[in-house]
């Protein structure tokens, strides 16, 4: 089995969101050689200047010495690699460093690509494929990480960089568990966003506590559905990287993706919202791929298909309503 010892070696974040910034102020109160990489040279210059992410977590601060950058010759001598780009960006992102040497990587990118339906998980090695790759997931609301609220998730692979990451990561404030299960992990993740807009949309139409308890159990039903016919394990959904991470994402008022649908429940266009902010709705991408992966493998993920149709298809959010609450009646199923 590979071996790897992250501790104290050269660690490169890749992508200045939220998220990303929060990971690696994580690293850097450990004392570890971590630096920051923006795709964007003048909000790099910004961040190293202004000290804060004001863009992607605002009101954190940046201390003296944490390094921000948008050279990428940055990763060379990295031992290890965080990708946090937007998965619609990942491949192009993952080409301007395929010449690294990273031995490992950890994807903390949640997504499903358009088209090809690939997880990050298998882009990266297209770019890495000397690099073991391992998958960060789990309830992690940015500003909570970076303000060291106590956090748990989980991180999976199918070799030893999972359990290195795992000591690299953990503090007395950031739980990190391992998983053997990279698909079940990466999917929970990624679908749980197209989950979080139909919440964000019950919000924005007034519904209470009943419609989103609706909405998060038979939610998680058709992502584990998904999930097993992927390869997934079932149990994995009920863990921090499905259940956990989707009554997060679905419930915080932090959520870009519940934000996103709830700005659709109070009536606005899909494509304007998007067009007005700076900030990654993932769930928008996913969505478009789960409803390609529900007809590839033949399976009813009705919720899903609604969100898909209000975002793309022009369907009013009354009538999506009204359409899943008049399916043919049926027992309940769990996955």
């Amino acid at each position: 089995m590979l071996r790897f010892d992250l501790i104290m070696s050269k660690i490169t974040i890749i992508g200045d969101g939220g998220w990303g910034t929060a990971l690696a102020l994580l690293l850097h109160s450990k004392g570890e050689d971590v630096v920051l990489w923006s795709a964007f040279p003048e909000y790099a210059k910004y961040l190293a200047k202004i000290r804060e992410n004001s863009k992607f977590l605002k009101g954190v601060e940046l201390p003296k010495d944490f390094r921000v950058t948008s050279d990428d010759s940055v990763a060379k001598g990295s031992e290890c690699a965080i990708f946090v780009a937007p998965c619609e960006y990942l491949r192009p992102v993952a080409e301007r460093f395929s010449g690294a040497s990273f031995k490992c990587i950890i994807s903390a990118t949640k997504g499903i690509e358009n088209g090809s339906l690939k997880r990050p998980s298998e882009i990266l090695p297209e770019y890495f494929p000397k690099s073991s790759v391992s998958v960060l997931s789990g309830p992690s609301i940015s500003y909570e990480v970076a303000n060291k609220v106590p956090t748990s998730v989980v991180i999976a692979s199918v070799d030893n960089c999972g359990k290195d990451a795992q000591k690299l990561l953990m503090t007395d404030r950031f739980r990190v568990y391992t998983s053997g299960d990279v698909v079940g992990v990466e999917l929970g993740g990624a679908l749980k966003n197209v989950i979080a807009i139909a919440a964000g949309i019950s919000d924005g139409l007034g519904f209470g506590t009943n419609t989103k308890a609706a909405l998060l159990t038979r939610g998680l039903a058709e992502i584990t559905r998904l999930g097993v016919k992927a390869g997934a394990d079932a149990a994995t959904f009920r863990g921090l990287s499905g259940l956990g991470d989707l009554a997060t994402t679905c419930i915080s008022k932090q959520s870009r993706n519940r934000w996103f649908g709830e700005e659709i429940g109070k009536g606005r266009k899909p494509e304007i919202i998007m067009a007005s902010t700076e900030l990654a709705v993932e769930g928008v991408a996913t969505c478009e791929s789960a409803n390609d992966l529900s007809k590839k493998y033949g399976i009813e993920m009705p919720i899903t298909q609604k969100v898909y149709e209000v975002i793309y298809k022009g369907k009013s959010p009354a009538s999506a309503v009204k359409e899943l609450m008049t399916r043919e009646p049926k027992m309940e199923d769990y996955e």
